[in-house]
Formats: structure tokens, sequence, C-alpha cells
């Protein structure tokens, strides 16, 4: 058998990996297109589901949280760095009320099944979250949850690559354009060649959208334009810091090593594929950070990262094959959190594309369901 994987995010060579690693014949191709989300992102990993969320999520959340420290102990085991790291989480601030009722509901998660990996949760006193991210101010009271990890999205993209093409994966740099004959996906064009194979993994994440259109096949994924600045602090020295959050809002913060804080990303549903870093997204990402944090005032800034996150119109993902167009399996559509759940998503789609049952039900996740159109909604 053989299978194309389009697109060459976390999601693609994931699924490439996972195709190879079963002896398929796979061919990776890429356009390696500015703006890919997989390398701009910050780098959480979080996949435990909240009791809140839609069950079909809940279920493929649960396996995918299994699934990722099993994958990354596999690629550090051959010796391949993944920047990936069990630094624990750190919900901070001033209202003890909003910070007992996180802590109570990630206790009460810790005892559910599939949760193990959440590890211990403590609640912080004032002054406590100080000692695991020293930038803090000392009156952030806080929560603690053990199992929560940070990943160098580029690096383990480039681990699953690397492994996949150790094992006689093939790379194809070029826009692709899927072709078909009679209602089937027959392969791909790209580079100036025509590649065929019995199967097609479109995992192009924002871009998923135009290479379906031609074929009448309307996908619910769109770009939504993040804006993540990176700084620095002289003298710090941040790998072990805990991955920051402040509840009641979408920002965060998280230290690489050796001395860098990844602030928090813009959301901008209405930006398009317009790759720039603007002087509203960097001047939100500061001022909100150095607002929380007021340490931050002295760090330096060393970059801003542009990525399209792949927005899915009713915010479920895109996993599974399109009815109009035999052959082809989409898997797209995780916007913020596709360094959480890509890799687990591309062994899904590496499963579907040679033919079997997944493990958890993707009714919900067809690729080709109604969805709001986004004009009509926030994404307009």
């Amino acid at each position: 058998m053989s299978v194309i994987v389009i697109g060459g995010g976390i999601v693609g060579a994931s699924a490439a990996y996972h195709l190879v690693r079963r002896g398929v014949a796979t061919t990776l191709v890429d356009a390696a297109r500015p703006g890919q989300a997989t390398a701009a992102g910050a780098g959480i990993v979080f996949p435990w589901p909240f009791p809140w969320e839609p069950p079909q999520h809940q279920a493929f959340a649960l396996r995918a949280a299994a699934h990722y420290p099993a994958l990354m102990s596999a690629l550090e085991a051959e010796g391949r760095a993944t920047g990936y790291r069990k630094v624990g989480g750190l919900s901070v601030g001033t209202d003890p009320r909003i910070l007992d009722r996180d802590a109570q509901v990630l206790t009460d998660l810790r005892g559910l099944p599939g949760y193990e990996g959440l590890g211990r949760v403590l609640r912080l006193e004032r002054g406590g979250p100080r000692e695991l991210f020293p930038a803090l101010p000392e009156h952030f009271e806080g929560v603690h949850v053990e199992g929560m990890a940070r990943v160098n999205g580029a690096m383990v993209r480039d681990a699953l690559f690397a492994a996949a093409e150790e094992r006689g994966l093939r790379y194809l740099k070029g826009e692709a354009e899927l072709v078909a004959d009679g209602g089937r996906a027959s392969g791909v064009r790209a580079a100036g060649e025509e590649l065929t194979a019995d199967a097609v993994v479109v995992a192009a994440g924002a871009w998923t959208a135009e290479l379906l259109r031609p074929f009448g096949v309307d996908v619910p994924v769109y770009p939504v334009r993040g804006q993540i600045v990176h700084t620095a602090l002289p003298g710090a020295h941040t790998r072990d810091w805990p991955v920051l959050r402040f509840p009641g809002t979408d920002r965060y913060m998280l230290g690489m090593p050796p001395d860098r804080v990844v602030l928090s990303g813009t959301r901008e549903p209405w930006a398009g594929f317009d790759h720039r870093a603007t002087v509203d997204g960097v001047l939100q990402g500061l001022s909100e950070a150095v607002s929380a944090v007021p340490a931050l005032g002295e760090a330096t800034v060393v970059e801003t990262r542009v990525g399209f996150r792949p927005g899915s119109r009713d915010d479920l993902q895109l996993l599974g094959a399109v009815g109009a167009l035999a052959g082809v399996v989409v898997a797209t559509g995780l916007g913020a959190n596709g360094l959480t759940f890509g890799p687990y998503q591309g062994a899904v789609a590496a499963t579907l594309a040679v033919g079997e049952e997944p493990e958890a039900d993707l009714s919900a996740f067809r690729p080709d369901r109604v969805a709001p159109d986004p004009e009509a909604g926030a994404a307009g």
C-alpha cells in the first residue's frame, strides 16, 4: 500500500511517522509556507479534557493524553530531541475563590480513569507561585498541577520527520494539488511530478480548504493568525519553570531553555493569511505580560513568531474521510491545541488511511460536516 501525506506540520509528520512504522510506502509533500502553526506555537501540552467539553472530544483527548508521553519516550529513546518536558502547570491570581475552584476541579478530575497522568494538585498560598516561577510578584496565590508539560513544536516535528525518513519516508517540497479520477483521489501533483497512491492524508492546516475546494468539498477550517512574542530574562534559568495561566482569561506564559519566557499569543480570525507581526499584536502581548508580571519589563524582546492556527467553524477538529472524494483523509482544525493533540491526530489519520477503524468515535469530527459560516459568527 502507498499513502501520500500533504502537510509537514506536526500532524502531517506524525501521520507519516506512524505510516512508515506500519511498513506503508509513504511520501510527504510540503509547501513549507511561512506561517505554519507548528513552528510558531507556544508549546503548551495539557491534553486532559474538562467535564463541560463535548463528549466526543473528551474520549479523543484522553487517548491523546496516553499517547503523548509514550510517543515522546519512543523518539527520545532513538536520541531525538523534542523539547518535551513535564514542567507542571501553575494557575495564579489574587482571588482565592477562583483558585479554590480551580484546585477542586483538578482534584476531582485526578480521581477519574484516564487522568492518572495529571499528577498531584497543590493549592499554593501567597508567595508560593514565585518559588516556581521567580518572575512572579510575591502577592500571587496559585494552583500547581504536576502533569502539565511543554514542547518545542519545531523540534518534535523534526524528530518525527527524521524518524520517518530513516524508515523510508520520501519527502517532496512543493505546492501540492490533489488529483482525482472518477470521484476518488488517485494521488498528488507537486514539484513537476504526478504521484499516485492508494490514499491521501490532507494535513495542510489552515490551507486544507483550498486543496479540497476544486472538488466541491467545503471543509469548515480557516486561518486564525497568532502573534507570539518570545522574550529573554538575563540571568534567569527558565528550563524548569511551569506553564503559567491566569484563570478567567486566555493569557499564559511558559519558560523555554535557557532563559526564554514565551508570552501569550494573539487570536486574530479576521487576519486571513496576512503573515505579519503588527504593532497592535506585539503591543497586546507585551502590555498584557507586563501588567500581570511587572518583572518582564526588564526582559529582552527576542522575536515575534506568526502562525496561522487552523480554526474550525464549530470549534471541533476535522478528522476523517470526505464523502465526495474517496481515498482522502483530512486531519486538521485543532486551533490553538495543535501541539497538544496533533501527534495523536496524525496517528489516527494514519489508521484511517490504511482502512482500519479508529479507537474513538470520530463522527462529530467529519471534515465535510455542515458548520456555521465564520462570517456569521466570531470568526467574521
